[in-house]
């Protein structure tokens, strides 16, 4: 017994020493390996030292040359590389990289005023070399617009520490491109906490300077005869929901902003109600908005004289609603669950209903493609901020197009959320008689445009009309 416990002993101690001079092997195998990649990084980082700074100095030879994105996409990769670099020679235990090489100095810059404060910096760079065609790509708005929106709000910045042109300027170069506030600063001349102070500064002076411009109340009848146009008599705007996207935990699992907005038949921001939770439901949002309160209490909105249609039914002024607003006599919202697929009228209301709701989803895809900040996660801490921002944008919109500004759709580059559930409350019998009585409207107007084809002999000869009747 006792020669076999040593025999068992030999065995596990034989086992023991192999295994360890097997660990040792590799071990001195993984070093060597180690040593030899260290050697190599080693080699290797002085190389990307010298192209990060490289590209540095392209960046600053050539930042009037490059158009916005394409200057803050280098940066960025510039800013991420050195991180990089410096966490890796912090692993290695190697010494730290030399500073990277200051720009070369540039030539004495004579500004169009002689007492400029900001002395050299990109902004002044910019105002002297360029002859204007430049302003839209860099601004989202041309120089002569520009200018009249700096007149507008001049009086509103006197208490900023910075021109009125440079602190718009940056404004709309961060708004247009998402920029961070440490990249306006360098291109403006200022610290990041000015920049901060400035961004929001004129975002404040534009909500309330431009406030008019949002013309449900004082361009009432433009907006009453561009939606005739369309076949929808006496409708005063098209009323959806829209979320923006908020990130890390300010809010948690529902990271996103509530926008309710009314919008015109040419895309314009009628009103805008901004900032409500995920949480609140959109018949809550509306029921606590302005527009709301102005239709039901103030009666300052949709008070005007109704429309009397062919079949000798009126309707009063009203707006479209998205199908999760509840049906209101000035709300018509689509018909759902209690409609009749075989009823022509119903259709015809729906097929109208629709065409106009896109108008909202153009709208809010036109302001997040033409100013990008909007089309990102908002991550700032300063969330009670955001709501302003986005009526910022929406003002700004509407101000575009008031100065003929080409206006792009650029809807592909944000997702869209899912919709919202259909209001499932009690149907307001009024408001179900009104919509009852412009979808027969609607129909017979489709009747008509769907009737046979006429051929009408005229002095310009033979020409078809579909419903119409034409004399020439």
């Amino acid at each position: 017994m006792a020669t076999a416990g040593r025999k068992r002993g030999r065995k596990k101690k034989k086992k023991v020493k192999t295994m360890t001079k097997k660990i040792t092997k590799l071990t001195k195998k993984f070093k060597a390996t180690l040593q030899l990649r260290h050697q190599h990084c080693t080699k290797l980082i002085p190389h990307l030292i010298a192209a990060i700074s490289s590209a540095h100095s392209f960046l600053l030879r050539h930042d009037l040359h490059l158009l916005p994105h394409q200057s803050l996409s280098l940066e960025s990769l510039i800013s991420s590389s050195s991180s990089s670099i410096s966490n890796i020679v912090s692993l290695l235990s190697l010494p730290p990289p030399p500073p990277r090489a200051a720009p070369p100095p540039r030539a004495a810059v004579t500004s169009p005023s002689d007492d400029d404060p900001l002395p050299g910096c990109w902004f002044q760079r910019f105002l002297i070399a360029d002859s204007g065609t430049l302003w839209a790509e860099t601004f989202n708005l041309t120089e002569p617009s520009f200018t009249l929106l700096l007149r507008l709000l001049t009086p509103s910045l006197s208490s900023l520490s910075v021109p009125p042109n440079y602190a718009l300027a940056l404004t709309l170069y961060r708004l247009a491109h998402g920029a961070s506030f440490s990249a306006v600063s360098r291109r403006f001349g200022i610290d990041s906490p000015t920049a901060c102070r400035v961004f929001y500064t004129v975002c404040k002076a534009i909500t309330e300077n431009l406030g008019h411009l949002f013309e449900l109340k004082s361009d009432i009848n433009r907006v009453i005869v561009g939606f005739g146009w369309i076949s929808l008599p006496n409708c005063c705007g098209v009323l959806g929901i829209e979320k923006f996207e908020l990130g890390g935990d300010l809010l948690g699992e529902n990271g996103f902003l509530i926008v309710q907005a009314l919008v015109d038949s040419e895309g314009r921001f009628l009103d805008v109600s901004a900032g409500w939770p995920a949480t609140m439901k959109p018949e809550t949002v509306l029921r606590k908005s302005k527009l709301y309160l102005g239709v039901e209490e103030s009666k300052e909105y949709l008070n005007g004289s109704s429309f009397e249609l062919n079949d000798g039914n009126s309707i009063p002024q009203y707006i479209l609603g998205d199908s999760c607003f509840p049906l209101l006599p000035w709300v018509l919202t689509p018909y759902r669950g209690e409609s009749n697929e075989e009823d022509g009228a119903e259709m015809a209301f729906n097929s109208v209903h629709k065409r106009g709701m896109q108008l909202v989803g153009t709208a809010f895809g036109r302001v997040r493609g033409k100013w990008k900040l909007l089309a990102r996660k908002w991550n700032e801490q300063c969330i009670e901020a955001f709501p302003f921002v986005i009526v910022t944008c929406c003002l700004l919109h509407n101000f575009l197009i008031k100065c003929s500004e080409a206006v792009t759709d650029e809807t592909e580059e944000y997702p869209r959320f899912e919709e919202f559930p259909v209001f499932d409350g009690e149907v307001d019998e009024s408001g179900k008689k009104i919509r009852d009585a412009l979808a027969s409207h609607l129909f017979r107007g489709w009747q008509e445009f769907q009737s046979p084809t006429l051929v009408i002999v005229g002095g310009n000869g033979r020409k078809k009309i579909h419903g119409l009747i034409s004399f020439r």
